[in-house]
């Protein structure tokens, strides 16, 4: 039996508890009730999770051609044999060739077995300095042509699996550089902005409104055709993240301007201007924490945008080509309806764009009503 004043007491340093929290803490326990959004940061965590690891649970060398191998569909992993024990294993394939078309098409031989190994060796990876041959899975003594193609493979045989575990790794992290490129160039303009006032925040409001006004397309027309066809995929990925980035810091900074001006006339940033506090100290260590969750909830809602524009940019072959990997580039195999009709799952590279898209918009949602539960 509980007795009203075990209650009241409760309550009461349940209250003393908010009471002391800060400001971080307090954006923590609402975003906690926003289910959705937490659902959201699981999905991006284990996407970012497999953006590291994208080596390791890739089957084959997601750049290995066989022509022999070309389109074949999704094929199905069996984890128990026959006698009910756990051994997973794929059926191996035999082509067999069409009489009226002369194309070879594979079908599964269910008289052969092939059995799957976990920890297999393949080929050699190399992440973050760290270097390995091994794979989540791979085949026991595989004959040629042999393979897991849990999505199949595209024209030249290349496994889909594969490529889309290196494609996730190169579309999440463009949109996580790009983002904090043009995260510091909006808190900068924007601060200075807001700080300096005058002549210079007539100069960086023109400029945004110059970037602003440009239209997007024939704009990433002209950036893609001016880079060298010469330029390696390295050089390539760093160019499409810079132009991305500089046209996309222009809305954070308006929002930062914005809460700096609320903030600049507060009492602790006049003791930091008088104790003589650089504007660069003013702005960073002073101004930017007191609404860091706000600009939390910004950068989650702009990283969306940074993917779907890199990803619309290789699609449209304006921004990363091949040999290089990413979400656009393997929904370049996907714009032709006749290549559709013979391998439809080459659109399996736009269900992780979705599901990415939609959980990053989701979080940025549950962090906004969390920083600012009245807005």
């Amino acid at each position: 039996m509980r007795f009203p004043f075990q209650r009241r007491k409760r309550v009461a340093s349940s209250a003393e508890r908010y009471a002391t929290a800060t400001q971080l803490q307090l954006t923590w326990w609402r975003f906690r009730r926003h289910r959705l959004a937490m659902v959201s940061l699981v999905v991006l965590v284990l996407a970012y999770g497999v953006a590291l690891m994208a080596d390791f649970l890739a089957t084959q060398d997601p750049h290995d051609t066989n022509a022999a191998t070309s389109y074949i569909a999704p094929q199905p992993i069996h984890w128990r044999d026959d006698d009910g024990s756990f051994h997973p294993y794929v059926y191996g394939l035999k082509g067999v060739r069409d009489i009226k078309t002369f194309k070879l098409i594979y079908t599964l031989d269910t008289s052969r077995k092939v059995y799957v190994e976990f920890f297999a060796h393949d080929y050699r990876w190399t992440v973050l300095g760290f270097a390995s041959d091994r794979h989540l899975f791979g085949l026991t003594n595989p004959r040629r042509g042999d393979g897991i193609y849990i999505l199949g493979t595209d024209q030249l045989g290349r496994d889909l699996w594969s490529r889309l575990m290196v494609a996730t790794r190169v579309s999440l992290f463009i949109g996580l550089i790009g983002v904090s490129i043009s995260l510091f160039l909006g808190v900068l303009l924007g601060g200075i902005s807001a700080i300096r006032g005058g002549w210079v925040d007539l100069i960086i409001q023109r400029l945004i409104e110059v970037v602003r006004s440009m239209p997007t397309i024939p704009l990433w027309l002209g950036l893609a055709a001016s880079l060298p066809s010469s330029w390696s995929v390295t050089q390539i990925y760093l160019s499409i993240t810079i132009i991305i980035s500089l046209l996309a810091w222009t809305d954070l900074a308006r929002v930062v301007r914005g809460k700096f001006m609320s903030l600049k006339e507060e009492d602790f940033v006049l003791a930091a201007e008088l104790a003589g506090a650089s504007q660069a100290r003013i702005i960073f260590r002073h101004m930017l924490p007191s609404f860091a969750s706000h600009i939390i909830a910004a950068v989650s809602l702009a990283l969306p945008a940074m993917i779907i524009s890199e990803t619309s940019l290789s699609f449209l072959g304006l921004g990363l080509r091949p040999p290089a990997i990413s979400w656009g580039v393997l929904l370049q195999d996907a714009q032709n309806v006749q290549t559709l009709v013979l391998a439809p799952w080459l659109l399996s590279a736009a269900v992780p764009v979705i599901f990415v898209i939609l959980a990053f918009n989701f979080l940025g949602d549950g962090l906004r009503d969390a920083a600012d539960p009245y807005g």
